[in-house]
């Protein structure tokens, strides 16, 4: 029997595991990732743990928002890490020490990276009060508005680079897909050696098979990049003149017009008026159609600002979309033919897992870190537009899909998408809160 279709028994079984996982990664005011591979705090990460915590612990859900935005940059960016001043230097790496943020103007006084990730914050604050509509939650919700808003601004205002309505992204890490095959053509183009990697001690590969992660070469060109932004001092002004890598990612904008109805919908509790907020997530929709949407595959595909060209690579970045409710009836379909043909699902069917690559693609790695396996939080993100556009029986087969994973192989970083084995950290923090927040919702 499936987790799907399991007793109360199962279930519960399942909500213990995932309780238990965020409590073993809980530190003092966040949840880290992983223990291991991941012990700072994430940025993308609390997001969508709070959505769990939501359901079990909702203070903590509150304090783990808080804690982040206490980090925000003064110029509105939310860093994709906030390095634990407990840690001793050179547990992790690339740590404070690589970033020194301190060279830019704006940073906070705690070490930060200089990155941001796909705002899904403002999603789950609204998502966290939605279960907690408490007194305390209105007003934690009163406090992070403004700090909401600000990162929004950062976003749509500074890294509109392309001038046409979209946030660019300056890494591969900030769209949270490090390694994407989306991003192997714009990563052609910048210039690092593997040898580079000699000089540093990855902390990755002491804690997962190398065979799993990114290459050193691609590692090289990840601190290329980083290194281009820091010796610039952060500074978003003249990146289109010679950064090594600007790209207008469709997940990366979902989340942002995502970002705008949760706003609006926060406005209207605070008593702020949600229209603006209304304007700017059509003005979004309509932006991600016009420049990221491909006719000729039906799909969303990055948009590499260097070279002016749609990336092909059709990944599960092109499926995040779907979860616009605003996204036109046409996108609506196109999207869901690609998320149930044999490319991410079954024909006419989700309940299989959710690859991050498209199988049928010749260099499809089931193994390595977005190269093809299946994540929870992708699943949970299509699953979200799949009820958004009221197609209940797919996301019913997709959540299905998202518990037998878990049910084998418990709350693993990543899955393997066929066998459906557990990979990457065995006790990772946004599966076990997603997994919460799917077994709340029975649809």
């Amino acid at each position: 029997m499936s987790a799907g279709t399991a007793g109360a028994g199962t279930l519960t079984r399942l909500r213990r595991l995932a309780l238990a996982t965020l409590d073993g990664n809980w530190e003092h005011d966040h949840t880290v990732p992983s223990r291991t591979l991941y012990p700072h705090q994430w940025s993308w990460d609390s997001a969508f743990i709070a959505i769990g915590l939501a359901h079990v612990r909702p203070e903590r859900a509150w304090r783990e928002l808080d804690s982040l935005f206490r980090a925000q940059w003064a110029d509105g960016r939310v860093p994709h890490i906030v390095f634990n001043p407990a840690m001793r230097v050179g547990a992790y790496f690339p740590g404070p020490d690589f970033w020194r943020t301190e060279v830019a103007a704006a940073a906070p006084a705690v070490a930060t990276s200089g990155l941001v990730q796909p705002p899904v914050h403002a999603l789950a604050a609204w998502l966290v009060h939605r279960r907690d509509p408490s007194p305390a939650a209105r007003a934690a919700l009163g406090r992070l508005y403004p700090r909401l808003v600000a990162q929004q601004r950062y976003l749509t205002e500074r890294r509109d680079v392309g001038g046409g309505g979209l946030a660019a992204i300056v890494h591969p890490w900030e769209s949270g897909l490090d390694n994407s095959p989306a991003w192997d053509a714009p990563m052609a183009a910048v210039r690092a050696e593997a040898a580079v990697m000699r000089a540093y001690r990855r902390h990755d590969t002491a804690h997962a098979d190398a065979a799993h992660r990114p290459t050193d070469l691609d590692y090289a060109r990840y601190l290329a990049i980083v290194a281009a932004y820091r010796d610039h001092g952060y500074r978003d002004d003249g990146l289109a003149g010679g950064h090594p890598f600007l790209v207008e990612c469709p997940l990366f904008n979902a989340a942002l017009g995502l970002a705008e109805h949760a706003l609006a919908r926060i406005a209207a509790v605070l008593g702020a008026d949600p229209g603006p907020h209304r304007e700017r997530a059509a003005r979004i929709t309509e932006a991600l159609v016009w420049r990221l949407h491909d006719p000729a595959t039906g799909t969303f595909q990055p948009l590499d600002l260097r070279t002016g060209r749609l990336v092909p690579a059709r990944t599960v970045l092109g499926l995040a979309p779907l979860a616009l409710p605003d996204l036109p009836a046409r996108q609506v379909d196109a999207l869901v033919v690609e998320a149930c043909s044999a490319r991410f699902g079954v024909t006419g069917r989700m309940d299989r897992p959710l690859p991050s690559y498209d199988r049928t693609a010749p260099d499809f790695e089931p193994l390595r870190y977005w190269r093809g396996p299946s994540w929870l939080n992708m699943a949970w993100l299509v699953r979200h537009g799949l009820l958004t556009h009221d197609r209940p029986e797919l996301a019913a087969g997709l959540r299905r899909s998202m518990l037998d994973l878990v049910a084998r192989a418990g709350c693993h970083e990543y899955f393997h998408p066929d066998t459906g084995a557990g990979l990457g950290s065995p006790a990772f923090g946004w599966t076990a809160a997603l997994l919460l927040d799917v077994l709340a919702d029975d649809r």
